[in-house]
C-alpha cells in the first residue's frame, strides 16, 4: 500500500493522527500510545519529565499548548470569559511515523454541512476597542497590541479534505493538522516560534502583512514595507522584543539577527519576516525556553506582560488554541514549535477561526479591521 493510501485508510478508520509540514514534505504521526491532557497543575511536571531515549524517530511528544495555559505558566491570570470548554493543551506519544510527499491528495465524497460565518464584533465594536487601546499606547502602557476577532459557523467538516485543499492553495512552512475523535485543527501557520537543535535556538518573527494585487509583486511588496513607517515600526518592535526574549535564555553576545526584513509570499498576501538565532546557556531547560518564548510576541504586542494583561481584561471570549503553540519536544531535548495562527478549530461541530492585527500609535482602525478579514479569508473560502 502506498503512503497516500495509508493516510486515507487511517483517516477513514477514525484513528487519531497528526500531520506536520516538514522541510521535504509532511510527517504523519499516529498509533498514539499516550495522550496527555495538559492543565495548570500538570504542565510543569510534563515539561520537566525526562523520557528514556530508544533512538527512534518517534521519540517525541507532539501536540499543542493553548493560549490560556501559556498565560498561566508565566503567572498571567485570565478573567472569566466565554468558554467552549476545549482542552487547554494536548500532547501525544506516537508509535508510528510516515513520511509523505509534498502533495496530499484527498477529496471527500461527503456534502459539506455548514452555515454562514458570523464575526464576534462588527466594525463599530472593533473601532471602539481600537480607540481604547490607542489611548493606552499614547499613555505609554503598551507600544503595540493585537486585537483578536473571531469568525464562527456551525459546520460538519472533513478535516483531511480541508487540509488537502489548504496545502495546495496556501501551503505554509508551519502547516499542521490534528484529527482526534471529537475535534480537529487545520492550520496554515507561517510562523516558527522555536527551533532548538542541541544548544542552538532560533525564532522567526512575522510582523507586517499586505494583500497581493496584480501590481504588487514580491519586489514591490518589499518596497511597500520599507516605505511604510507604521509597518517598519511594528516589525522593529517585535524583532527587538523577541531578541530580548532569546537573550534571557542565551549566552551573552550570541543572539544575532540572521535575516532581516525579508518577504515571504503566500496565496493572498505577503509577510515581512526576520530570523533571530542564539546559543542557549548551559543551565537552560525546556520549561525555561517555553516560559521565555511563549506566547509569541508577534501575535500579542509589546511589552509582552503588560500587553497580555490589557488584552485579557478586554477580551470576552477565550482564545482557545489561537496564539498558542503547536509542535514537538524530542526525548533528546530538541524542539520545534510554531504560533497557532491561520487556523480552524472544529469542536462540537462548530468551526472557529481567529485572527488579529497589530495596533501602533499611527494605525488606522478601518485598515486593521480589513487586514483581519484578509487573514481569515483563505480559511473561510474552504467552506464554499
Amino acid at each position: 500500500m502506498n503512503k497516500q493510501n495509508q493516510l486515507t485508510e487511517i483517516h477513514c478508520s477514525g484513528k487519531p493522527y497528526i500531520i506536520y509540514k516538514s522541510y521535504k514534505g509532511f510527517d504523519l504521526y499516529t498509533d498514539f500510545s499516550k495522550k496527555i491532557l495538559l492543565n495548570n497543575k500538570n504542565i510543569n511536571s510534563f515539561l520537566k519529565k525526562k523520557f528514556k531515549k530508544k533512538n527512534k524517530e518517534t521519540d517525541l511528544f507532539i501536540g499543542f499548548f493553548g493560549y490560556e495555559l501559556l498565560n498561566n505558566l508565566i503567572d498571567i491570570k485570565i478573567p472569566k470569559q466565554k468558554n467552549i470548554h476545549f482542552s487547554k493543551g494536548i500532547f501525544y506519544k506516537p508509535e508510528k511515523k510516515i513520511i509523505l510527499k509534498n502533495s496530499i491528495n484527498y477529496k471527500t465524497k461527503k456534502r459539506l454541512n455548514k452555515n454562514d460565518f458570523r464575526i464576534n464584533m462588527n466594525k463599530n465594536s472593533y473601532t471602539k476597542i481600537f480607540n481604547k487601546f490607542k489611548k493606552k499606547i499614547k499613555s505609554g502602557e503598551t507600544y503595540q497590541i493585537k486585537i483578536c476577532t473571531k469568525y464562527k459557523a456551525k459546520s460538519k467538516i472533513d478535516s483531511l479534505d480541508f487540509f488537502s485543499r489548504l496545502a495546495k492553495t496556501n501551503l505554509a512552512p508551519e502547516a499542521f493538522m490534528i484529527k482526534d475523535k471529537n475535534f480537529s485543527i487545520i492550520s496554515c501557520s507561517p510562523e516558527n516560534l522555536i527551533t532548538k537543535k542541541g544548544s542552538f535556538i532560533s525564532t522567526k518573527p512575522i510582523a507586517g502583512t499586505v494583500k497581493k494585487t496584480k501590481v504588487l509583486n514580491k519586489i514591490n511588496a518589499l518596497k511597500y514595507f520599507r516605505r511604510n513607517i507604521k509597518e517598519t515600526k511594528e516589525h522593529n518592535m517585535i524583532v527587538d522584543m523577541e531578541r530580548n526574549d532569546l537573550s534571557r535564555i542565551c549566552e551573552v553576545g550570541s543572539v544575532v539577527l540572521s535575516k532581516q526584513k525579508i518577504i515571504e509570499e503566500y496565496k493572498d498576501l505577503f509577510h515581512y519576516v526576520s530570523l533571530i538565532k542564539g546559543k542557549l546557556k548551559k543551565s537552560i531547560n525546556n520549561i525555561d525556553i517555553i516560559k521565555a518564548m511563549m506566547p509569541g510576541g508577534s501575535v500579542i504586542g509589546c511589552p509582552k506582560i503588560n500587553t497580555l494583561n490589557l488584552l485579557n481584561n478586554q477580551e470576552k471570549e477565550n482564545r482557545n488554541i489561537y496564539t498558542g503553540s503547536f509542535g514537538f519536544i524530542k526525548f533528546n531535548g530538541d524542539m520545534r514549535f510554531n504560533i497557532i495562527i491561520r487556523s480552524i478549530l472544529n469542536f462540537n461541530d462548530i468551526s472557529e477561526i481567529s485572527v488579529a492585527s497589530g495596533v501602533v500609535v499611527d494605525s488606522n482602525a478601518k485598515h486593521e479591521f480589513n487586514e483581519n478579514y484578509i487573514k481569515a479569508k483563505a480559511l473561510i473560502d474552504l467552506y464554499k
